[in-house]
């Protein structure tokens, strides 16, 4: 998924939705020492950070997937391409059920609408590197946010980690002595719960974390995350040692400007990841998309992922 350097700064409303789904990218500490030998906490996530940092950053490297997402009002089947300039996404069912005629072109219609408006492209751009940033702006911020303790270990298994790797699973508290520099990194003070790091690979494979307390941004003038507020993000080598996120899962509530409640509830699950050329525009990853779409609607009906969630 498109990755760049971030530049932190003052949040937006996108930004806070990037925040919540990507802060499982990563995790870091300033951590309790370890009863288990030759593992120092400290380190493992430290290097675990270094490799997400250093994937995030490699733009050559792109999938196609498909997901299938879940929210309280629809169940839908999606195809992902990662392009040169964008994420390209389709769906291409609704209720594991093909789309319809009318559906199927609204989708072509704004794939097409990206596609011959440059600025609209831009747009898109614009809106998918802010999230980024945010993202990378709290990863790199998280060594000083928390506290972080051995918990034992588990095992990988589909979609969860690298096959066959035994994962190290840390929980993690805020930092008291933590100030966030910008209000990008405020949500970080409410936050807690543990994570799975696969040592061998230094790679992280899952994150589930659960405010404990309410958090504000912004002084609480821009808006509220209510205390109880969930995530879970798992991740999984896909295959040539390249891992992508295989499931994400997101129940937030709250307020923007102490006025319009905010209720962020879904889950979704990706799989059947393809390695693509390097060199990908978005016009060719729309192509793909369309292919993939006709494909889908001949030979597979209904639609199915490969991955069933793992509590």
């Amino acid at each position: 998924m498109n990755r760049m350097e971030p530049s932190c700064g003052a949040v937006s409303f996108s930004g806070v939705c990037a925040i919540v789904i990507w802060i499982a990218t990563c995790a870091s500490v300033s951590a309790q020492t370890s009863n288990v030998p030759n593992l120092n906490p400290v380190e493992l996530v430290r290097a675990a950070v270094t490799k997400e940092v250093a994937a995030a950053h490699d733009t050559a490297i792109k999938f196609m997937f498909r997901s299938r997402k879940q929210t309280p009002k629809l169940l839908e089947n999606k195809i992902y391409v990662e392009s040169n300039e964008a994420l390209v996404t389709r769906v291409v069912g609704q209720n594991d059920q093909r789309l319809g005629p009318h559906e199927e072109r609204v989708e072509a219609d704004q794939l097409a609408a990206l596609v011959n408006n440059p600025d609209q492209l831009l747009k898109k751009q614009a809106r998918d590197r802010q999230e980024v940033e945010h993202t990378l702006c709290i990863l790199k911020a998280l060594p000083d946010a928390f506290h972080f303790e051995y918990a034992g270990t588990e095992d990988s298994a589909s979609g969860l980690g690298k096959a066959g790797d035994k994962l190290v699973r840390l929980k993690f508290a805020p930092n008291p002595s933590y100030v966030p520099p910008t209000r990008v990194e405020q949500i970080l003070q409410g936050m807690e719960g543990y994570l799975l790091i696969d040592p061998r690979t230094e790679r992280l494979a899952r994150v589930d974390g659960t405010l404990f307390k309410d958090v504000t941004f912004g002084w609480g003038i821009f808006g509220r995350l209510d205390k109880g507020g969930h995530f879970l993000v798992q991740k999984a080598d896909v295959g040539e040692g390249f891992w992508e996120i295989t499931e994400m899962s997101l129940n937030f509530t709250g307020k923007i400007l102490l006025i319009k409640s905010l209720s962020i509830v879904s889950e979704e699950v990706f799989s059947d990841f393809q390695r693509l050329p390097d060199n990908v525009p978005f016009a060719e990853g729309v192509e793909m998309l369309k292919s993939e779409g006709v494909s889908v609607a001949r030979n597979h009906h209904p639609i199915e992922t490969s991955l069933v969630r793992k509590d």
